[in-house]
């Protein structure tokens, strides 16, 4: 027989993220099957729900799942591999070299496996992920219960999984279609980035994006280097260059973008384009910054991304955001732009929508899926509770993260993962960084 009953999460804070800037005392979050169904005083949740079993959380605050808006799982394999180098250095010299010697199936699904386990034990419920191999990608997460979306590659130069700008295109639609009925993925094209794509594969991939209604999820104005490139070859900046060719529009998830002017930022926000920043990685391989309140300001969407570990280092979304919040505050030189409550928002809620998932998860509201993960904020480094978000934010790291939900689902309880058998990972990790390092012949 069904379960008649569900969960009760008792936590000493909630905060839900919609209302904004709210913190609940003594409340209880209630679960069943895979959604939220109450958010309530804990005196009225005991008589509400007598028979219901309760998991008690002190000084602990609940919070949405984080969402992470940008990354590339598989390349966990190449944590701390070629670090202190600039961007086109390392992809060219240390990065694509190994891709195109060892990336295959086997390799993207377990470096994705070890991305879901860092992301599990840190907070994250929802990634963006990109890499070759989608189909690797959507294994490893189907098989973690793991919500993701799965950004399908495209890119104009032959490798392990395709061989030109079209069959990437191709195989990318044929893997669009075989994951349509998953509960927990969706799916984007993935064009790499405009000096990869040329126009023809562009116009395809606005056409596709369209008929299919998914979004393009691309690398853009990620460096100097970058505008100065498209300025050179075509006499243009890239976003110009898209604009012309009509991919600036309310399907395109753009990441990075700390290469802005004005009028750019203008354009975006009249188009409705999302933005993912990803402000430790540009700040480790000096990228550049992107102009976050300006965005804000002008009504853009700003979600926040770790990147990949070979370029971040560590896939923890509380320290993302935290970064984000403080960049913000020291490049514009107002301490009042991205609150504690707002930098919340960006990891959750703005990634949601970016996702187009704002009405499934996001926030802790009734009829929401239960993505839900709490944070221990009992050690000495968070006391005195003045303000848990304040804590939360600047204080916290996704080490402090100990219970975890994904679609009402136990991943993590009490700093233990569950259905994650992490030894024959570990072995197989240990093999893969035996190959990275064993020069090629």
């Amino acid at each position: 027989m069904k379960d008649p009953f569900g969960l009760i999460i008792h936590a000493t804070w909630i905060a839900p993220v919609r209302p904004s800037n709210t913190v609940l005392y003594d409340h209880c979050l209630v679960i069943k099957d895979d959604c939220i169904v109450d958010l309530l005083p804990f005196d009225h949740c005991q008589s509400k729900y007598p028979e219901w079993p309760i998991q008690t959380l002190d000084q602990h605050i609940l919070v949405p799942g984080l969402v992470n808006t940008h990354g590339h799982a598989a390349m966990s394999l190449l944590r701390g591999y070629a670090d202190d180098l600039e961007l086109m250095d390392w992809l060219n010299n240390h990065i694509w070299p190994i891709e195109s010697r060892l990336v295959d199936y086997e390799y993207v699904y377990d470096g994705t496996s070890l991305a879901i386990v860092e992301m599990i034990s840190t907070g994250t419920t929802c990634a963006a992920d990109t890499y070759f191999f989608p189909d690797a990608m959507a294994k490893a997460y189907q098989d973690n219960h793991f919500r993701a979306q799965v950004c399908l590659p495209i890119i104009q130069f032959p490798n392990a999984w395709a061989n030109s700008e079209t069959a990437h295109l191709e195989k990318a639609i044929a893997t669009h279609h075989a994951l349509a009925e998953d509960k927990l993925i969706t799916t984007a094209l993935a064009p790499h980035a405009p000096y990869t794509v040329t126009d023809q594969g562009f116009e395809s991939i606005l056409e596709s994006s369209k008929n299919l209604g998914i979004p393009v999820h691309l690398h853009l104005h990620e460096t100097k280097d970058e505008v100065q490139g498209g300025l050179d070859e075509n006499g243009q900046r890239p976003i110009e260059r898209l604009r012309k060719l009509g991919l600036i529009n309310n399907l395109l998830q753009a990441v990075h973008m700390t290469q802005l002017t004005s009028a750019e930022i203008e354009l975006l926000a009249e188009q409705g384009a999302q933005i993912a920043h990803c402000p430790d990685s540009n700040l480790k391989l000096a990228s550049g910054v992107c102009p976050v309140s300006e965005l804000r300001e002008a009504g853009v969407n700003v979600s926040v991304g770790t990147d990949s570990v070979a370029s971040n280092n560590n896939l923890d979304m509380l320290a993302e955001i935290r970064s984000a919040a403080l960049l913000a505050k020291g490049i514009s030189g107002n301490a009042t732009t991205i609150t504690a409550a707002e930098a919340l928002e960006m990891g959750t809620i703005n990634g949601a929508k970016f996702l187009g998932l704002e009405d499934s998860i996001g926030s802790l509201e009734i009829g929401k899926q239960a993505d839900v993960i709490s944070v221990d904020l009992s050690a000495p480094n968070f006391q005195p509770v003045h303000n848990p978000l304040s804590q939360l934010i600047y204080s916290a790291s996704g080490h402090q993260v100990d219970n975890v939900w994904i679609s009402g689902r136990k991943k993590m309880h009490d700093n233990e993962l569950l259905d994650i058998d992490l030894a024959p990972l570990m072995s197989r990790v240990n093999r893969w960084k035996d190959k990275i390092n064993t020069p090629s012949t």
